[in-house]
């Protein structure tokens, strides 16, 4: 059962701005990129459901951050049906993200009170997702979509809606900077966070200083748009 209400869980991922997307088989290494994430400040995360293994992993992740990252808000993402949501939600997911609208998927969050983040490319996808009780559209893959400028165009008719980008890909600050001047509320990151040197060499202290980095450039890109 999900551990923080559904406000808690926008309000966090509105006053972080950063996400961080992450799978792996292995429950070790998925509770120690998570607890490393936490510790730099990213205290929402999601995981996806990209294997078999995934329910297992997701639920002794949860276990393990309930002792030692409770104050990290965990999801589920890569959730395409309601059936799946729920599988996960009774895990403890406190939040669902799908690449995909699913109104099914909708009305359950909506049940449960657990917020609902998918995947829209249209702004006919984000409305119909807003008019389900979405709070946060996630715009996947995002470059495809139209990058920054699309986010600008959206925002111009609908200012209302608050969009976080996914699969951004070289990221770094100049361009983390442009997406927060377009007008995004959060952004998720996979790899240019959790990186292949810092899983391949365990080291998890230089993946803690990545997300203090990052978060550091998010604060001060909305400075700059401010």
């Amino acid at each position: 059962m999900a551990r923080f209400s559904r406000l808690e869980v926008l309000n966090r991922i509105v006053a972080t701005g950063l996400m961080p997307v992450f799978y792996h088989p292995d429950a070790e290494t998925a509770c120690q990129v998570a607890t490393a994430c936490a510790a730099g400040g990213a205290t929402t995360f999601e995981f996806t459901n990209r294997g078999d293994e995934a329910p297992e992993v997701f639920r002794l992740l949860v276990q393990h951050c309930r002792k030692y990252a409770p104050t990290l808000i965990l999801g589920a993402g890569t959730i395409f049906d309601e059936a799946t949501a729920a599988l996960f939600v009774a895990h403890g997911a406190n939040f669902i993200v799908g690449p995909s609208f699913n109104p099914g998927v909708a009305r359950f969050c909506n049940r449960r009170k657990i917020p609902y983040m998918p995947g829209c490319l249209t702004p006919t996808e984000i409305a119909d997702a807003e008019e389900a009780g979405v709070e946060i559209v996630k715009v996947f893959p995002c470059e495809s979509a139209g990058g920054p400028e699309f986010v600008k165009a959206i925002l111009g008719p609908s200012p209302w809606t608050r969009i976080m980008p996914t699969g951004i890909h070289n990221l770094c600050q100049h361009s983390l900077m442009e997406w927060f001047n377009a007008g995004v509320t959060a952004v998720g990151v996979g790899g240019e966070l959790m990186k292949t040197e810092f899983l391949e060499q365990r080291d998890y202290p230089a993946m803690t200083r990545h997300a203090e980095e990052m978060l550091g450039w998010v604060r001060a890109a909305r400075l700059t748009r401010a």
